[in-house]
Parts: structure tokens; sequence; C-alpha cells
């Protein structure tokens, strides 16, 4: 049970390790683009080049859903974003339950955007859990964890393949103990949890009272939706993609341009640190380096 691109290396591995995948349940299909045509989610479409068979309900609670699950009988079913809240008749129906690939290190960050919290809230690391899925939202207990570093300006689109990727292969020893009894089950410390909640435009307004690393931070974090934003530039709403930290203070008043040129947008922050923009989206055109914007658009600096 997955939808988008996080748990298709998960679906592959299954895959490659000679399980028998009898059956993949996404999301229905979504309307995208300009024309609106219903697109496939990223798990469907490797289903089908596979020839498993998908299901895509709308609903899981009226019985339909646990109706298919019956007929498909599997042993296990495995959990990777797949974006729905299992209800308990189908958690209970496997011979060995219901797990589920998760994006953090739990009982940290909970809920659905953990990737993205790790980054905002300036996270040294992350990883990935694989827990038995209980009723409560990610509390089940922990069978397997793997641990990396976040790179200092790796951002969320980064983060989400490389632990998509980490989380396909720690599933395949896992699903091996599961298998032979010997897998283990730790509980989750409830004095440990924090969640990580849907994001928001309400996340998207910089503030440059806040430190450098603060907003280098979200940045990195609000990737690829909904993006830090600022009219600190030109005075319109201008998302920010990609910044750094060159290491360099100034004296000036938070939110003053200090240096617009080749090597970006210097702007002073609230410690007195300075953050250097690289790539950004004015309001009406494409996502462009700095450099290539102030080509068109000459800034004036203090």
């Amino acid at each position: 049970m997955g939808t988008p691109a996080f748990a298709v290396p998960s679906l592959e591995k299954l895959i490659d390790a000679g399980h028998q995948v009898v059956g993949v349940f996404a999301q229905p299909d979504k309307p995208k683009g300009r024309g609106m045509k219903l697109q496939a989610p990223p798990v469907k479409e490797h289903a089908v080049a596979h020839g498993i068979p998908v299901f895509q309900p709308t609903k899981l609670r009226d019985g339909s859903a646990l109706e298919q699950i019956r007929s498909l009988d599997p042993e296990l079913i495995v959990v990777a974003a797949y974006g729905r809240i299992l209800p308990d008749e189908i958690l209970h129906y496997p011979k060995f339950g219901c797990i589920n690939v998760h994006s953090s290190l739990l009982p940290r960050y909970r809920g659905a955007a953990p990737i993205n919290w790790a980054i905002l809230n300036g996270d040294a690391e992350t990883g990935v859990t694989i827990m038995y899925m209980a009723t409560e939202l990610d509390a089940g207990d922990i069978i397997a964890q793997v641990h990396t570093p976040i790179g200092p300006d790796e951002d969320a689109d980064a983060l989400y393949q490389r632990l998509a990727e980490m989380g396909g292969e720690l599933l395949i020893p896992t699903v091996a103990e599961i298998a032979a009894g010997t897998a283990g089950r730790t509980p989750q410390d409830p004095a440990q949890v924090t969640f990580a909640p849907m994001l928001s435009r309400e996340l998207s307004p910089v503030d440059w009272s806040r430190p450098a690393q603060a907003i280098h931070d979200q940045v990195r974090g609000l990737l690829p939706w909904p993006a830090a934003v600022t009219e600190a530039i030109t005075g319109e709403p201008m998302k920010l993609f990609v910044t750094t930290l060159p290491g360099e203070t100034a004296s000036a008043a938070p939110g003053t341009i200090l240096a617009a040129g080749k090597s970006g947008i210097d702007i002073v922050c609230g410690d007195g640190k300075v953050l250097r923009i690289l790539e950004l989206q004015a309001a009406g055109k494409k996502r462009m380096k700095a450099a290539d914007y102030l080509r068109g658009h000459p800034l004036s600096v203090s």
C-alpha cells in the first residue's frame, strides 16, 4: 500500500527479492497539469509495469477494501506513504500483520511531513523506521531503524529520495525476520513523541529577523511545496529554492541586501549573519539562478 515516489523503492525491492506481491493499493488517480488530465500515482505505474493488480478505493471503511484484501489473502501488508489511515479490520487481517515504512526516527515526527520537519527544525540526522502498525497514527512497535546525517545544504527533495531508497533497503531484511519469527519489537517511548503535521502556505513567509541558519533550514525544508517566500528583494512575493551560508557577517539591519551579482543575492539576517540566495522564482517566472535573474532585474544594494 503506497502512493507517491517514496513508496516505489519498497515495492521494487520486494519484487526483486522474490516476494509474491499479490496486489497494490494506491490512492485514486488525480488530475494534473494545464489539461487536468488524470495521472496515475508512481506506485500504480510501477505495479502495472510488473503486472500486479492495482486497487484504488476512495474509501477504506465501507467494507469494499476489506473484501478486496480478503480475496488477495496477503500474509503481510507493507505500507509506505499510502496517505490513508487503515481501519482495524484491515490492520488485523494479515497473518503477520501490517508494517509501515516511515521516513523518520520514531517516535520523533509522527505524521504527514516528517522529512520536511526534520530539516525545518534544524536536525542533524534523521532516518527510516519500520514498525508494526497500530490504531493510533505511527504509534506501533518499532521493528528496525536506520540513521543518516542530514547534509548542511540538503533539501527536502534530495532527502526524500535518499530515505525512499534506504526504506526499500531496510524493508527486505525486516520482512525476512518477520517471516522467520525473529523480528524485534520495541515499544515507542511516549515521552519522546513529536509530530510532523501537514505543511501549509502559512509556513512560507521569511522573517529576516530570524537567524540565518533558521531561514536556510526554512528554504530547504519547504521544498517542493509550499516553498519559502520573501518580498524583501523586489517588494513582490518571490519563492526561494536554493540558499547557502557563506559565513559572512554584517552590521546592517535584517533584510538588507548587501550584494547582488554572479555569486547570488546576499541578505542580512537577524543574527548578523548573511544568507546567500542562489536560486529563486519571481511571480509569473520560471525557477532560475539568482545570477540569471539579476541580468534582467538589477538590484540596488546597501
